[in-house]
């Protein structure tokens, strides 16, 4: 084979890697790149924000499993998607990220759009490269691929100087990557799962508390499995959501700072918690020395780093969540002297002190046919679409409410910004995930402060003809900083009012979407069965009740049991 450029290596090698999507915003640094695209059947999303390029891509992966890739150019461009790199290592998303450089000549020297990434971003990847030989230019985005797709997920940047990009290389032929320094392990250690078992065996008030790592790793049906088979209850993360079906009896919802009040109160009192793929996240434990604090403890998670981080565990598990599970539920089929009905009959008087706390505190709010509840909205988004759709969010009042009464019965289903808390990223994440399943309905619930950070990527929804559905949870309000002011501040509502908001029915209108309101309750259910009727881009403008809040809450420092309700 003749010598091709750099560009055309590298689109070479993503077709190689499986890559049929990718999410970028051109520039001269990259503009060889883009041409070379040209001639390949990689789908370029044009977006009109780098950062809504990486949360997009970010979302595909979430949805597909496989690793979202983003093209940037350098300086800004690269800049511009530091927050989206970021918001993927938070939530351990495998990307590979795609920088154009300067020649490397003019590096060091200031130059025009030059900035030095990889020092940027070498805190919030898990790995970056700065290719300097362009004979490794394949071989260091192979390795990119796979470092962001094994172990413990995350994105992986790969800085490109514009004069190796130009230069004419030898395609290598593919070789299984060994890296000597990165050898997860996938495979528990046997004695580990006996152990845990055993102490399964002998727990009366078991928990499983399962995080993002589940869905990650692709284990909600072992989970589920164990799960049925223990008969023991589950609560998860907001990044967990969906791994194990919301709406079935053992499923608790979720637990932490807004979580519910039975998941909140059976940590707190259960004698084992099992924690499957969860890092033990400040806004799930509360107030550390008091959670879980009469349990003993299982962690099975595949980085070694995360496990006794926070919370000291009785029984370590390194592996990645579908092997360990699938070990657990094998070791008790194997074992004799398990019964399902005796499982059942050891746990019955937990399963009624748990179904006495819902039955006595649901997850619920203060109905009122006079304005429109935000958790109202959700509920008929939850009927309307049978439990069904994708569902993206922002970050604030509008996401927990969405993580509190859409019931996700499937994994993948529920994509929002966990670790970073990234405003802005539901609605570029919404396009990502309708470019990964076309055929899916897909909505983004959304807050009206936080639309407005990537609004214009309504552009890119309509360019690319995605019929994705936004719902406004409008309050005039920064809802959740509002919520904590008017609990902790005397209701001294700094820089929270929104004074100046866009007519956002006019604003869908002007890049040729659809905008829809709806101001009484009456209303709310002809809008959302409009919106799925439309084949089009739908921004819904729900004018909600402006000072609703998110309960149950946990304040700061307090224990998960010390809850405020409705």
């Amino acid at each position: 084979m003749g010598k091709i450029t750099g560009a055309q290596a590298i689109i070479k090698c993503l077709q190689e890697e499986g890559v049929k999507t990718i999410f970028g915003y051109p520039g001269g640094a990259v503009i060889d790149l883009y041409d070379s695209l040209m001639d390949s059947d990689i789908h370029h999303v044009l977006v009109r924000h780098e950062q809504g390029a990486v949360h997009a891509a970010d979302a595909f992966s979430r949805c597909t499993g496989e690793v979202g890739v983003a093209l940037l150019t350098s300086g800004p461009g690269a800049t511009n998607g530091v927050t989206g790199i970021a918001t993927a290592y938070m939530d351990s998303i495998p990307l590979v990220v795609l920088t154009g450089q300067v020649p490397r000549h003019l590096i060091g020297n200031d130059a025009f759009q030059e900035v030095d990434i990889v020092g940027i971003t070498r805190p919030c990847t898990k790995h970056n490269y700065l290719v300097s030989d362009k004979d490794d230019i394949v071989s260091i985005l192979r390795e990119a691929f796979y470092i962001a797709r094994t172990g413990r997920p995350g994105p992986v940047l790969v800085d490109l100087p514009k004069d190796l990009v130009a230069s004419l290389i030898t395609y290598p032929e593919k070789k299984p990557i060994r890296m000597q320094n990165y050898q997860p392990t996938y495979e528990p250690h046997i004695g580990q799962i006996a152990k845990a078992c055993k102490l399964i065996m002998k727990a009366r008030k078991p928990v499983f508390y399962v995080g993002g790592g589940v869905t990650l790793s692709d284990a909600g049906g072992e989970l589920t499995e164990l799960a049925k088979k223990l008969n023991i209850p589950v609560t998860m993360t907001l990044m967990g959501l969906g791994s194990f079906p919301g709406s079935h009896e053992l499923s608790m919802g979720m637990l932490g700072m807004h979580g519910s009040y039975t998941a909140n109160m059976a940590v707190s009192q259960c004698d084992l918690l099992i924690a499957v793929g969860a890092r033990f996240d400040d806004r799930v434990t509360g107030k550390l020395d008091e959670f879980a604090s009469n349990a003993k403890i299982i962690h099975i998670d595949i980085d070694p780093t995360s496990i006794s981080k926070n919370v000291k565990v009785d029984v370590p598990i390194v592996a990645d969540c579908r092997y360990a599970l699938r070990a657990m539920n094998k070791w008790f089929d194997a074992e004799d002297s398990f019964s399902i009905a005796e499982e059942a009959a050891r746990h019955e008087p937990w399963f009624n002190i748990i179904k006495e706390w819902t039955e006595q505190h649901p997850m619920t709010y203060k109905d009122d046919d006079t304005v429109i509840k935000p958790q109202y909205v959700i509920q008929m988004l939850d009927k309307l679409t049978n439990g069904d759709a994708i569902i993206t969010t922002e970050v604030g009042q509008n996401q927990m409410w969405a993580a509190q009464f859409y019931h996700f019965n499937k994994p993948r289903h529920f994509i929002t910004s966990g670790g970073l808390g990234t405003m802005g990223f539901g609605l570029p994440a919404a396009i990502g995930a309708q470019m990964a399943f076309p055929n899916k309905t897909v909505i983004d619930v959304a807050g009206d402060g936080s639309i407005q950070m990537n609004i214009q990527e309504l552009a890119t929804a309509r360019q690319q003809g995605l019929p994705i559905k936004i719902a406004i949870l409008n309050n005039n309000f920064l809802g959740m900083v509002r919520q904590w002011q008017e609990l902790f501040y005397n209701r001294r509502y700094a820089s929270t009012v929104m004074d100046i908001a866009p007519d956002f029915v006019k604003l869908a209108d002007a890049f040729g979407a659809v905008g829809l309101r709806a101001t009484k309750k009456s209303e709310v259910e002809a809008v959302i069965k409009e919106a799925l009727a439309t084949d089009n881009t739908v921004v819904m403008d729900f004018q909600v009740n402006p000072e609703e809040s998110v309960y149950p809450m946990v304040p700061a420092g307090k224990s998960v049991a010390d809850m405020l309700l409705v």
